[in-house]
């Protein structure tokens, strides 16, 4: 029985295309910056949005992480949504990496708005931590794959220009949001001071995300890689992958979506599901009745060769990814 995985999209295996990809890239040694597919790489992800640099590094919550490094200093304080990859996800990063605290706001599906942002900014006062940083997180993932509009953000930057502030984009899934608005990655460039983006979720590639910015940050932003040990040698290889996702897998989200919107309505028929978060993207996020044990539904489905995961209490998510096809869909019903 062939296992329908849907625990997340970083899950994915390199296509054959991507493996050629990758076995016949050029390779240096990317700590002394000669590697030239990884300096392809940051050059491609960088002029596609507007930015001067970009930076490779193992992982988005690297990027996140060395970004909120670089913004603040110990004793500062980070603003971003209780539902925030960056609090909920990272190790406690924030506390540990930069010595910040955390303002989180209580926004809707981990969206929030410029006035909230305006109303947790702390007065110039030695009692409290010098406000610094806000995080935006686009799409979602805790709240259900949800997406910003331009509008919004821009908003937002408009008060961190007013008060001094720096604005960082978790941007992990923000390809996925992008085909769903239709919004160029050059605004995002225009809105933000740092942007982090993921090639190992929807994207496709095995590993690696990029930190964007200019090239004062990005200078800054690879002396912190270094420290926290995210400095790689023949990383062209993998970075090789990264290119092929950038030019082949962004306009195919789409078809995540749709699989991903089926699969809300097929559960949200189940007489064990309470409730099904909206569907924007490709992350479905389902609410058990309270007398079925949510541990043991996914056990069941476990049986079943279905792979889920455990989302908080009573709540299950299942991911959509390019090695999930509609042959896999139907299959799943069945099983279902």
């Amino acid at each position: 029985m062939k296992t329908i995985d849907l625990r997340s999209d970083t899950i994915t295996r390199p296509s054959p295309e991507m493996l050629k990809a990758m076995m016949t890239a050029k390779v240096g040694d990317d700590v002394f910056g000669d590697d030239p597919t990884v300096i392809a790489l940051e050059e491609k992800a960088a002029l596609m949005f507007g930015k001067e640099a970009a930076l490779y590094c193992p992982s988005g919550t690297m990027t996140n992480q060395i970004a909120i490094n670089v913004h603040t200093k110990p004793g500062d304080e980070v603003i971003c949504d209780r539902l925030s990859h960056i609090y909920n996800y990272e190790g406690g990063g924030i506390a540990s990496n930069s010595g910040a605290s955390v303002r989180l706001l209580n926004g809707y599906r981990g969206r929030f708005t410029a006035q909230d942002v305006l109303d947790n900014i702390n007065p110039d006062d030695p009692h409290f931590p010098v406000t610094r940083l806000v995080g935006v997180e686009n799409t979602c993932n805790k709240g259900g794959g949800s997406y910003w509009r331009i509008q919004e953000i821009a908003e937002i930057r408009n008060v961190c220009l007013e008060f001094g502030l720096k604005i960082h984009l978790d941007g992990a899934r923000l390809f996925n949001a992008l085909v769903e608005t239709g919004e160029s990655p050059q605004k995002y460039g225009e809105l933000f001071d740092s942007i982090s983006i993921c090639l190992s979720k929807g994207l496709g590639a095995p590993v690696g995300s990029l930190l964007l910015g200019d090239a004062v940050f990005i200078k800054q932003a690879r002396r912190i890689r270094k420290v926290f040990g995210g400095g790689m040698r023949q990383a062209g290889f993998i970075a090789a992958a990264g290119i092929y996702a950038l030019e082949n897998n962004i306009e195919r989200l789409k078809e995540d979506h749709s699989r991903a919107k089926q699969l809300g309505e097929i559960m949200g028929n189940q007489p064990y599901v309470k409730n099904v978060m909206p569907v924007d993207t490709n992350i479905v996020v389902i609410e058990i009745v309270d007398e079925v044990n949510s541990e043991n539904l996914i056990r069941e489905l476990a049986a079943k060769g279905i792979l889920v995961v455990g989302f908080g209490k009573q709540r299950i998510r299942l991911v959509t990814h390019l090695d999930f096809d509609d042959a896999m869909l139907n299959e799943f019903i069945e099983r279902l």
